[in-house]
């Protein structure tokens, strides 16, 4: 595959030094593992103005796949789903859906995760909980479409 993928852990503890990030780098694993070219996770604060901005970011960088850790609940600084909204320019409804159905599956707190998916420029942008049971659950169903979108947004046929 050979393309960027970026991920962004969004975190006050850890961004401030106070927990390791440990869902981001099982998702720059899986990422690797899947032939995409992944630096370690970039961990910003939570809010909707830094997830943008991280966003904004990796999409100048050229990344093709961007996953987002953390900020989908309903804490008061729970912002990621917002932040990203503001980015992306279609929305992919089924892929937050799924991520949805398999988290419930898990524990039924997985049906409180706001987690938005969808494309901005040439890129794929996925929100996924701060867990990383999530994250292991999740990485499976966003690998299984990403190099698709990829493909069709580069004008790829069905």
């Amino acid at each position: 595959m050979g393309s960027l993928a970026v991920v962004i852990t969004v975190s006050d503890r850890s961004a401030a030094g106070a927990r390791a990030d440990t869902a981001g780098p099982l998702a720059v694993t899986a990422l690797r593992e899947a032939g995409w070219e992944c630096s370690d996770a970039r961990v910003v604060a939570d809010g909707a103005d830094s997830v943008e901005t991280a966003l904004r970011a990796a999409l100048d960088d050229g990344a093709r796949l961007i996953v987002t850790t953390g900020g989908t609940g309903v804490a008061a600084r729970d912002e990621t789903p917002e932040g990203t909204d503001r980015v992306i320019e279609r929305a992919l409804d089924g892929i937050p859906e799924e991520l949805r159905r398999r988290g419930v599956a898990e524990k039924p707190a997985g049906m409180l995760s706001r987690g938005r998916a969808g494309v901005a420029a040439r890129a794929l942008i996925v929100n996924l909980p701060g867990s990383p049971a999530a994250v292991a659950s999740g990485m499976p169903v966003i690998l299984s479409v990403a190099a698709h979108v990829v493909h069709q947004l580069d004008g790829g046929d069905h």
